[in-house]
């Protein structure tokens, strides 16, 4: 399988991880050629990369873009940006599981998504619960292959302003330090070290639901392995 050219499609490729991924994929040689799903138009040079800028409510009517060997999802958002709750659930909760939905009936492979450390369907903290749904919808699905990424705060340079992340950031390199034993899975992690697992992980021929901590994650992208 490993020696099988891979097509690739990426949902979220202008985010903090999504940005990483697009890199990881392109100097890793896997995949002759990666779709990039994005909602207005971007500039790649890089003859592997294909953009297409999509009306994420109409997924469906893009179909022929999932006939791919991975799908990776690095869609996300927070309620301040998408200014509603219910924006915010499009974008975290209906637009991947409606890729998922694709993603099946165009037999991909592997279906990999992040959501977050703490995602739990029953959670009383709005974001914790969307994430933890995103999660629950997806493993009914059945997927052959569907691995979930539950990074704890994410660091990297945002385009946008975030005033709490950007305090958590300057201090994370001290408290990461403490963070040890029960504490190590709430350290902050590094976005490209997300992306680079998911590119590992994406290259083991894994089946089911695989669920990765933060702190997995770490080790994942720090030894390369699963």
């Amino acid at each position: 399988m490993e020696n099988k050219r891979k097509t690739a499609l990426i949902l979220g490729a202008t985010g903090l991880v999504g940005k990483e991924l697009v890199n990881i994929l392109i100097q890793q040689k896997t995949y002759e050629k990666i779709h990039l799903l994005v909602r207005r138009p971007i500039v790649s040079h890089h003859p592997t990369c294909e953009v297409h800028v999509v009306n994420f409510e109409e997924l469906h009517t893009y179909r022929e873009l999932f006939q791919v060997t991975d799908v990776f999802c690095c869609l996300g958002t927070t309620i301040k940006k998408a200014k509603s709750k219910e924006a915010f659930r499009k974008v975290d909760y209906e637009y991947p599981v409606e890729a998922a939905k694709i993603a099946k009936i165009c037999e991909v492979e592997k279906f990999l998504i992040i959501t977050a450390m703490g995602a739990n369907a029953k959670s009383s903290i709005f974001y914790n619960r969307v994430k933890g749904k995103v999660e629950e919808s997806l493993d009914n699905l059945s997927l052959p292959s569907l691995h979930i990424f539950r990074p704890s705060l994410l660091l990297g340079d945002r385009k946008e302003f975030r005033f709490g992340e950007k305090i958590a950031a300057k201090t994370s390199a001290i408290i990461n330090v403490l963070m040890v034993g029960p504490l190590r899975p709430y350290k902050a992690i590094e976005a490209k070290n997300v992306a680079t697992a998911m590119a590992v992980v994406a290259k083991v021929g894994k089946s089911g639901m695989n669920v990765y901590p933060s702190h997995k994650i770490e080790q994942i992208a720090k030894e390369k392995l699963v």
